[in-house]
This record gives structure tokens, C-alpha cells and sequence, in this order.
């Protein structure tokens, strides 16, 4: 019994792979986060009652249910109805749509903070709506919201060791596999976590030089 770190190197290859995908998974949700929580925002916002309605519908449910059971009614659900999805693209479709809702609320919550009187000059000097919300107001409402996205993101990267439960070999299922040829649960579940925190401090790097970024732009 005891501790023995000398098992990881033969299993280390595994072990870098699951990261490389966590890492993949994590920036393809955080993208899909970042766009569809900005689409979700304005939909809620501007759109017809006919398309805000069940927008608010599908936002109500992600909010409202698990993002295990998202994952699983993506995955295992959709076959159903005739979409079979590969387990990779269903596990970044049910993270990137479970945020997205999170981050459209803080982005709704930004634009209505936005002064009204920069849509009104927008639409003074002949942008359209559309228009002046594409290139006045989101952007400023963008600019207020990186801080509390950005720590979405750090969440987004943690719960995408959930996708391994529909079969995606990332970073916690490739330590179980090394586990389960080894039996030896505590060196790589440890080493599993090094990773996740190693990533988690390149998220949180990116994090400070995109808001000092913004911070002298303004």
C-alpha cells in the first residue's frame, strides 16, 4: 500500500491527451457561451414576442435543470427524434447553451444599463437599430460584463469533466481509465487535478490581459 507516482509516466500520453481535449472542449463551449448568450440577450430583449417567448422557454429549462440531465437529453434524447450526435459535439453544444442562458442574463443586464441617449445618437447620425445595437451598445455592454463571463468560463471549465458521463475521453475519464489498469485512484485523480488547476491559471492569465486590454481602451 502507500503512494507510488512511479505508475503515472507509463500512463502520462493518456493523461495529456484527455487534457489537450478538455482544453478543446472548454475554448469550443466558451466560444458558443460567449456568441449565443450575446444572440439569447438581444433576442430577449428586442425580438418579437413570437421568438422571445420560446427563447425564454429554452433559457427557463437550461437554468432550471441540471447540466447533467442537459447532457444526457442531448446526447442519449436526440438519437430519438433522429440527431445522433457524436458525444464530443453533444457534450460542447450542452455546456456551451447551458452557459450561454447564464450569459445572456448578464449581458441583458448590461445593455439595459447602457444610456439610452447612445442608441438615440446612433440613430441620429442614420445607423438602424440593428445597426447601433451592433456597433454602440453591445460593445459597451460587452466591456462592462468580461469580469463575471470570464469566471463563467473558469465554471464552464470545471463542469466539463461531466461530459466523460456520456463518453467523452477528457481529462477526468482518462485518469479513471489509467485507474482502472492500475488501481492506484489517488496518484492520478492528484495528478488530474494539477492539471485542471494549471489550465484554470492560463484561463485566469487571459482573464487579466483581456480586461487590461479593455481597461486602456476606454
Amino acid at each position: 500500500m502507500g503512494l507510488d507516482f512511479t505508475v503515472i509516466p507509463q500512463y502520462f500520453d493518456i493523461i495529456l491527451l484527455g487534457c489537450a481535449y478538455t482544453i478543446g472542449i472548454t475554448v469550443a463551449a466558451a466560444i458558443l457561451s460567449f456568441f449565443g448568450g450575446i444572440v439569447f440577450a438581444v433576442v430577449a430583449l428586442y425580438a418579437p414576442l413570437i421568438i422571445r417567448q420560446p427563447i425564454r422557454l429554452v433559457a427557463w429549462i437550461f437554468m432550471g435543470t441540471p447540466l447533467l440531465l442537459q447532457l444526457f437529453l442531448i446526447y442519449f434524447g436526440l438519437v430519438q427524434v433522429g440527431i445522433d450526435l457524436p458525444a464530443i459535439v453533444a457534450g460542447i453544444i450542452g455546456l456551451g447553451l447551458h452557459f450561454a442562458v447564464y450569459n445572456s442574463e448578464l449581458i441583458q443586464t448590461a445593455i439595459l444599463s447602457v444610456d439610452k441617449g447612445q442608441m438615440e445618437a446612433a440613430r441620429t447620425l442614420g445607423l438602424s437599430r440593428s445597426e447601433a445595437l451592433r456597433k454602440v451598445v453591445i460593445p459597451q455592454a460587452i466591456r462592462a460584463v468580461i469580469p463575471p463571463i470570464s469566471n463563467n468560463m473558469i465554471a464552464l471549465l470545471k463542469d466539463s469533466a461531466l461530459v466523460s458521463v456520456i463518453g467523452v475521453s477528457e481529462l477526468t475519464l482518462s485518469a479513471q481509465r489509467a485507474i482502472g489498469a492500475t488501481y492506484r485512484p489517488f496518484e492520478f485523480y492528484l495528478l488530474a487535478a494539477a492539471f485542471y488547476y494549471v489550465i484554470n491559471l492560463g484561463m485566469e492569465w487571459v482573464q487579466r490581459k483581456i480586461e487590461r486590454r479593455i481597461s486602456i481602451s476606454r
